[in-house]
């Protein structure tokens, strides 16, 4: 198979394309270590459909996440299609983040290394390497932890920290990544788990940190006009890596 060419899913329907990704995103998780078993969530608007969104049943394992698993749900929390259950701060999160900040994708984790460094008072993600730089401007922050999200307005209150950035860090929870495709914010989740690891390790030998200045993280920032790859074209590809992966390693998200 091609690099550049698409990986079938099955279907040229967005619908069941996107549960199809949102399937595989989430057997990702699992080998990537950035899950829990069957809490957290990862949802997908569905395509074409106000107010209705993708999520896997409260229950099921990630690693066995199916496309045809996937229910639609509503704001109210309403399963719309499908058998199963949506865990209640699946509705209470993701649909107001969903409808407020307009994301197609979010995604919502206790992945280990980021949680690491929201644990601390000063839990600011600092530009100290080149993968790092990338997410220079893209991190809101919430600081107040409000405990378990059992109503909407807690949704409501995280999509106002969240404002127009593509990332939340939760203090003492947890992260938030958003994004208009699930290649582009499970990337986003990929790469940032790994910068969060690098600080955290790097703060572990009590040493100062070199933070890069402003002028080198504006050209890491700035595309090169010979570069061949633009960003979307590297989420696309990274997605479709993955996948191939997952078609070796654990097969069957698609089904």
């Amino acid at each position: 198979m091609s690099v550049h060419s698409l990986h079938p899913v099955g279907s040229s329907d967005p619908v069941h394309r996107a549960k199809v990704h949102l399937a595989a995103s989430l057997r990702m998780a699992v080998s990537d270590e950035l899950e829990e078993g069957i809490d957290n969530h990862f949802t997908v608007k569905v395509p074409g459909r106000e107010g209705q969104y993708l999520v896997l049943p409260f229950g099921l394992h990630w690693s066995e996440a199916r496309a045809s698993d996937m229910i639609v749900f509503d704001e109210e929390g309403r399963t719309l299609e499908g058998h199963g259950v949506v865990e209640l701060s699946a509705q209470c999160i993701h649909a107001p983040l969903h409808r407020i900040s307009g994301a197609n994708v979010v995604l919502h984790t206790h992945q280990h290394w980021a949680m690491a460094l929201n644990m601390l008072q000063d839990n600011r993600l600092l530009s100290a390497s080149q993968t790092a730089a990338f997410f220079d401007g893209q991190i809101a922050y919430d600081d107040h932890y409000q405990g378990l999200a059992s109503s909407v307005t807690e949704g409501e209150r995280l999509a106002a920290c969240l404002g127009d950035k593509p990332i939340l860090f939760m203090k003492n929870h947890g992260v938030v990544v958003v994004g208009e495709t699930v290649a582009q914010a499970y990337r986003r989740m990929y790469k940032l788990e790994r910068v969060c690891r690098a600080q955290v390790m790097a703060l572990a030998t009590g040493q100062a940190i070199e933070v890069l200045s402003p002028e080198v993280i504006a050209r890491v920032n700035t595309p090169s006009s010979h570069d061949r790859h633009p960003r979307a074209e590297r989420e696309r590809m990274f997605f479709e890596a993955r996948m191939r992966v997952l078609d070796r390693d654990l097969p069957g998200y698609a089904d």
